[in-house]
């Protein structure tokens, strides 16, 4: 694993022994962040990443500018892993909680100008998340909710639904405020 770009970019982060979590490959992540790097503004914005798995979408959030990145994640053994990181790294935009995803989108009052999830594939409400994000109004106006998923699913019929890019077996659905 390593930070693509940005003021902590690092060519290699030591890996994550016993995961069961599945990174965002480097070569999606990368594209992901051309997409958002040419199309949107990170410095200044506040982000959650749910779901954080090994943290590499939060570790690359806040080096490409984003002011605070609530890193959220179940899995002990991930969030310590991702503690680790943060402190060897001396990062401070990144503020880790353990937590499940549905019940801390389902009761925060708090907004984020982007929200990153990448459940587990095999996950059976996936096709819930943007239906609660925009229910509960957790993006920012000019927010952006990012969905990375399995190529069995299709948000295009969404009401918040924008595009749509696939890079190899990594899908990234983007939803906006309407």
């Amino acid at each position: 694993m390593r930070i693509i770009s940005g003021k902590y970019k690092i060519r290699t982060l030591p890996g994550p022994k016993g995961f069961t979590a599945r990174p965002t490959t480097d070569f999606a992540k990368e594209n992901l962040f051309n997409v958002l790097k040419n199309n949107y503004v990170l410095d200044g914005t506040d982000a959650l990443d749910l779901f954080s798995g090994t943290g590499s979408i939060s570790l690359e959030l806040a080096s490409n500018g984003c002011r605070n990145v609530l890193s959220l994640e179940k899995n002990p053994k991930h969030l310590t892993y991702i503690k680790s990181i943060i402190d060897r790294l001396k990062i401070t935009e990144i503020e880790i909680m353990r937590g499940d995803a549905f019940k801390y989108i389902e009761r925060t009052l708090q907004k984020f100008d982007l929200i990153f999830a990448d459940p587990p594939y095999q996950l059976k409400d996936i096709a819930k998340i943007p239906d609660i994000i925009f229910e509960r109004n957790l993006l920012n106006p000019d927010g952006l909710l990012i969905l990375e998923h399995s190529r069995d699913y299709n948000f295009s019929d969404h009401p918040n639904f924008k595009q749509k890019k696939v890079y190899g077996s990594v899908n990234f659905s983007f939803f906006q405020p309407v």
